[in-house]
C-alpha cells in the first residue's frame, strides 16, 4: 500500500532529507519512500516512483512529504517515526555546533571565506546569491527554481566582478581538489573541467582518476548555462579561468548541444586556448568541434580517455569499447539476462548519481 503525510510549510534541507530517504528504505516492511520538498523534481519521481498516492497533487514545493510503499498502516506509521527520529537528531546535532545564522555571522568567525555553497528553497535562492556576491564570495547554487532571468543577472554580476556563480541546479565542483556537494574524492592532476552536467562532470572526472591521472580543477555551470538565454556566461568565464590556471594543462568541456550561437563562442575561445581542449557536446556536431582543431569526444568515457592520454602524451583515438572490456561486459550482461522472466518489457532503475530530488 502507498501511504502519504503532508506536513504545510515545512522546509527542510536538500542533503538531510536525501540521506534519510535512504535509510527509511532500509526499514522492514518498506519496499519504496521518498521524503522530501515538494517540488517539480521530487514530484516527477514520485510519480515514476508510483508513491504518488492520493492527496499528492496538493503538494507545493513548500510543503514536505514522506511517501513510502509497505505493508500496512503500522509499518508506515513507523516510517514516519523514523523519519521524525531522524529529523530530531540532525537538528540535535545543530544545536551542539556553531552555525551563525547569517552570512554577515559567518563572516566575522571567518574573515576570508571565499566560496559558498547556497541550498535554501528556489524563492530566496537568488537574493542569497547576491549577497554572497556582494561581499566578493564564490557561489556554487545547488538550489534550483531560480528563474533564467535571475540566472542571468547573477552570472552577469559575477563575471563583471571576476567571480564564479556555478548554477543553478549545480550539484557538483571540485574546488583546489576540495569535492563541493556531490562530487567524488580524486587525485590532483593537470585536467581541467567545466561542465554543464553534475553527473557527466562525475563520469569523467571519475574515470580520469581510475586511468590514473587527476584533475585540477571541476567546475560547474548549472544546466541551462550554454542556453541563448544565458549566452554560455558561466561556460567562458570557467573556460577562461582554467586557459589561465598554470597547473590546468588539459581542457575539457562537457555539455547537451548548446545553442548554436553559443556553441560558436565557446569553440573560438577554446580553439584559442594555447591548451589542448576535449569537447564533449553529448550528441552534438563532432565534425563542427574537429574543424576548430579541438578534440571531440564522442561520449563521456571517450572524453576522459582523450584527456589522459593527451595528459601522457600518448596517441588520441575514440574510445568506444567498455571500460571493464568487451568480454565482460558482454558475460555481466547475460548474467543479468538469466535473471528475467520470459516476455519481461521492462527493466526500471533508481541510480542517485545526481542530487535527485532535493534542490529547492
Amino acid at each position: 500500500m502507498v501511504k502519504l503525510e503532508i506536513r504545510k510549510n515545512t522546509y527542510y534541507d536538500s542533503v538531510t532529507l536525501m540521506i534519510i530517504s535512504k535509510d527509511v528504505k532500509n526499514l522492514s516492511g518498506v519496499s519504496e519512500a521518498l521524503v522530501g520538498m515538494g517540488t517539480d523534481l521530487n514530484r516527477e519521481i514520485a510519480g515514476n516512483l508510483g508513491l504518488d498516492a492520493d492527496g499528492f497533487e496538493d503538494v507545493t514545493a513548500n510543503d514536505f512529504f514522506v511517501a513510502a510503499d509497505c505493508d500496512d498502516e503500522n509499518c508506515f506509521k513507523k516510517v514516519v517515526e523514523k523519519v521524525d527520529e531522524l529529523l530530531n537528531k540532525k537538528a540535535e546535532k545543530s544545536k551542539a555546533e556553531y552555525f551563525p545564522p547569517t552570512l554577515d555571522g559567518a563572516i566575522k568567525v571567518e574573515k576570508n571565506l571565499n566560496m559558498a555553497v547556497i541550498s535554501v528553497p528556489g524563492r530566496f535562492a537568488a537574493d542569497v546569491a547576491k549577497d554572497c556576491l556582494d561581499r566578493d564570495i564564490n557561489v556554487m547554487l545547488f538550489s534550483d527554481n531560480v528563474t533564467i532571468e535571475e540566472e542571468k543577472a547573477l552570472k552577469e554580476y559575477a563575471v563583471s566582478k571576476e567571480l564564479l556563480m556555478m548554477g543553478p541546479d549545480c550539484g557538483t565542483a571540485v574546488i583546489n581538489h576540495v569535492p563541493l556537494a556531490f562530487a567524488n574524492v580524486i587525485k590532483p592532476g593537470k585536467i581541467g573541467l567545466v561542465c554543464a552536467s553534475g553527473t557527466g562532470a562525475q563520469e569523467v572526472s571519475t574515470i580520469i582518476d581510475q586511468l590514473g591521472e587527476g584533475v585540477s580543477q571541476l567546475l560547474g555551470t548549472g544546466g541551462r548555462d550554454l542556453k541563448s538565454e544565458i549566452g554560455g556566461i558561466m561556460m567562458k568565464q570557467c573556460l577562461n579561468a582554467l586557459i589561465e590556471d598554470p597547473k590546468t594543462e588539459i581542457i575539457v568541456l562537457v555539455s547537451k548541444p548548446p545553442a548554436k550561437d553559443v556553441e560558436d563562442q565557446i569553440l573560438k575561445i577554446a580553439a584559442n586556448a594555447g591548451k589542448p581542449v576535449v569537447v564533449c557536446f553529448i550528441g552534438g556536431d563532432a565534425e563542427k568541434i574537429k574543424k576548430t582543431g579541438l578534440y571531440a569526444a564522442v561520449s563521456l568515457e571517450d572524453a576522459a580517455h582523450k584527456a589522459v592520454a593527451l595528459a601522457k602524451g600518448e596517441a588520441v583515438s575514440d574510445f568506444e569499447d567498455f571500460t571493464m572490456g568487451l568480454e565482460k561486459a558482454e558475460a555481466l550482461a547475460a548474467e543479468e539476462r538469466a535473471g528475467m522472466i520470459q516476455g519481461q518489457k521492462y527493466v526500471r532503475a533508481f541510480i542517485p548519481a545526481e542530487p535527485f530530488a532535493m534542490r529547492q
